[in-house]
């Protein structure tokens, strides 16, 4: 079934699997190699639809499984979806829960019909079925959905990540069905790779669901405690596999240093909840690296918070102001730190897909870790 996503890619790095693309979607286009910022509940923490805006993000995330509890597929279907309820004009991706099972631990059960487990909410019970997953985000109304997988642990046995990777294709071919029956054209579905730290599983999960042939693919299962050179191996195994003219997202990677290591292995999309963490905790990203704004070295430090970062709060305000806000504990901390932090990570996915149109990738890599510490 064609979808309405149509997916080009403008250019290859001569030195590596880099590419640069573009997304054309229902609620607008998207340039790759791009970073996602995640908004689990409709909203990404600390920031308003008008902040994302300014920044430049192109899309953004919720979550099936929080959003399928509150404020629930009734709502969002009477709004118009996640776009008319949250006034966000541009494109959504929807994770299908998926990893919010695997983050519940004892409260889940998982069997071949799906899982059940318990709200963190009010502790009802309640069935999640590959169907059901779909059919919750398109009552969302992404642009993009996940197939639902199950994502193991880490360490995990060979035995049980086989048998996981299994049950997850299993689960993507219900996924697909559904998909199809419900005639979601307008909604890209995209599977999910798994097969945790073991080549072969990686592999193979990577073949199936090319055989499904799905408008984009994802690699999941990655930084779950395993090591970054693990994380990276997981990409290295799948993402050659994955057909070049469809995009790569790789779920749940935001450290700068995994995202460029990944796009130089050919992968598209990006999501993780770390550079807003972060920035709650007060932990920022500048170009030579992180940095703890509440140490008290920052107190009567009035330099820009990374001179070489061009964002509203680096071009507005001191390293000493950031920091008193954050030791003050005002709002206007959370907000200035997150829009930093999220402004970093999208001017970094710019930078990367300029070098990659200029074919010099591996340049810019080298240059921005010289300086970057982790």
């Amino acid at each position: 079934m064609d979808c309405e996503m149509r997916y080009t890619v403008e250019a290859t790095d001569p030195g590596c699997a880099a590419r640069a693309g573009r997304l054309q979607l229902p609620h607008g286009e998207v340039k790759t190699p791009i970073f996602m910022p995640v908004g689990t509940q409709a909203t990404v923490k600390a920031l308003s639809q008008e902040d994302l805006d300014m920044i430049g993000a192109q899309i953004i995330l919720g979550n099936a499984y929080h959003l399928y509890l509150r404020p629930g597929t009734e709502t969002l279907e009477a709004a118009g979806g996640i776009h008319g309820f949250m006034n966000w004009k541009k494109p959504v991706l929807t994770d299908s829960g998926g990893f919010q099972v695997f983050s519940l631990g004892a409260l889940n059960k998982v069997t071949p019909e799906g899982v059940t487990f318990q709200s963190h909410l009010d502790g009802s019970r309640h069935l999640f079925t590959p169907a059901k997953a779909v059919d919750i985000q398109i009552s969302i109304g992404a642009d993009i959905m996940m197939c639902f997988d199950e994502c193991t642990s880490y360490p995990v046995t060979r035995e049980t990540a086989e048998k996981s990777m299994r049950m997850t294709h299993d689960w993507a071919i219900q996924c697909k069905a559904q998909w199809e029956k419900r005639a979601a054209t307008q909604q890209a579905l995209f599977g999910i790779v798994q097969g945790s730290v073991f080549e072969d599983l990686r592999q193979e999960s990577a073949a199936g669901l090319v055989d499904l042939d799905f408008p984009g693919y994802a690699i999941g299962g990655v930084s779950v405690g395993e090591s970054k050179e693990e994380m990276i191996q997981a990409v290295e195994w799948a993402a050659p596999h994955l057909p070049e003219e469809k995009p790569r997202y790789l779920m749940g990677v935001g450290p700068p240093e995994d995202v460029l290591n990944a796009i130089e292995r050919g992968v598209d999309m990006f999501d993780c909840v770390m550079p807003t963490r972060n920035a709650r905790n007060g932990s920022l990203f500048t170009s030579t690296g992180k940095l703890n704004i509440k140490n008290a070295r920052f107190a009567r430090d009035f330099g820009p918070l990374d001179e070489a970062c061009n964002c509203l709060v680096c071009q507005t305000y001191t390293r000493a102001y950031l920091h008193h806000l954050f030791r003050a504990g005002e709002i206007l901390s959370l907000r200035l730190n997150t829009l930093h932090n999220l402004s970093f990570m999208l001017q970094l996915a710019d930078s990367a897909r300029e070098a990659i149109r200029n074919g010099r990738f591996l340049d810019f890599k080298r240059t921005f870790l010289q300086t970057y510490s982790t």
